[in-house]
């Protein structure tokens, strides 16, 4: 069965050029700023999950704003794993990258000259064991709230980028659903067309079986076998919740909000549909739609699986 698809002056794929609001969960993103004390950068992955879990990895000491940055996230996003990353880099042209204790040094010298008046062959002072010593070197003081009030805008920032990743993946997966939504609904019409001759090649069934067992059949009971098999084999009503569903998953693509629990739902109800439409098959050829039917909710369902 090939691919089909609408024209542009109306359906789906119209429609969707422009108004499709669909989002992956999948995507990366990445957000520098240059500050004087060095840069400041925050790399963010994600990933499809059920619900929205967030992990950050934050630089010693900062892990008190870790709740601000997650209150961020999730009001932007609303399912998928996200790991983010932030991370500070010294800027290279520093005047001093490090600081000297020159006092803490002075009183490490004059305590290892009175010890060593105790001892009979002391060894010499390195000057490479003072500045060894915890504090006499230490790392130039930078000015931390300035970087902190960066942080939470630069995430912003890289969230933004996040979104616009995630949604030029999500209008390829929109494109996806499109024709496959067009060839249900083809598969529909085609089986609804052919109803009327399905039940003519059931009633000639009966009546070359009734022949062949040598068997007449009185026209009003011909007509109440038939009735009974007609209802047995009857699929409007699975077409109709077809064509109601198909409705629904054009407005769940649509919608502004999060689809991809809605998406899910309908895919479920959909294949229940196609089960039976499978059960009820009178006919190989109404047995084959019914499996391309299944194959098309199949993709469907996978790709719907990384939809917001």
């Amino acid at each position: 069965m090939g691919v089909i698809y609408l024209g542009a002056e109306g359906g789906w794929t119209a429609q969707f050029r422009n108004n499709q609001m669909l989002h992956s969960m999948t995507g990366f993103a990445q957000a520098e700023q240059q500050l004087a004390e060095g840069v400041l950068s925050w790399e963010l992955r994600s990933i499809n999950h059920r619900y929205l879990e967030v992990q950050l990895r934050l630089p010693e000491g900062w892990r008190s704003l870790e709740p601000k940055f997650r209150e961020i996230v999730g009001q932007r996003l609303a399912r998928g794993k996200v790991d983010g990353t932030l991370s500070f880099r010294l800027a290279t042209n520093a005047p001093q990258a490090l600081q000297l204790n020159l006092d803490l040094a002075r009183q490490l010298i004059g305590h290892s000259k009175n010890i060593a008046e105790h001892m009979l062959k002391p060894a010499a002072v390195s000057p490479l064991d003072v500045l060894g010593w915890p504090g006499v070197l230490r790392e130039l003081a930078i000015d931390s709230d300035t970087i902190v009030e960066s942080a939470a805008p630069l995430l912003t920032d890289a969230i933004d980028d996040l979104c616009e990743t995630r949604g030029r993946e999500g209008k390829r997966i929109c494109i996806g659903l499109e024709q496959r939504l067009t060839q249900i609904t083809s598969l529909v019409v085609a089986m609804r067309a052919r109803m009327p001759e399905i039940l003519q090649q059931i009633r000639s069934r009966m009546q070359e079986r009734a022949q062949s067992l040598e068997v007449r059949l009185e026209p009003e009971r011909l007509e109440q076998e038939m009735l009974l098999l007609a209802q047995k084999s009857d699929i409007d009503e699975e077409l109709d919740r077809l064509d109601a569903h198909v409705a629904e998953i054009t407005d769940a693509m649509a919608a502004g909000s999060p689809a991809g629990r809605r998406l899910d739902f309908l895919m479920q109800e959909l294949n229940r549909e196609a089960n039976t439409l499978a059960s009820k098959a009178a006919d190989a050829e109404t047995t084959r739609q019914a499996v391309d039917l299944k194959v098309l909710i199949e993709q469907m369902r996978e790709q719907i699986q990384n939809v917001e």
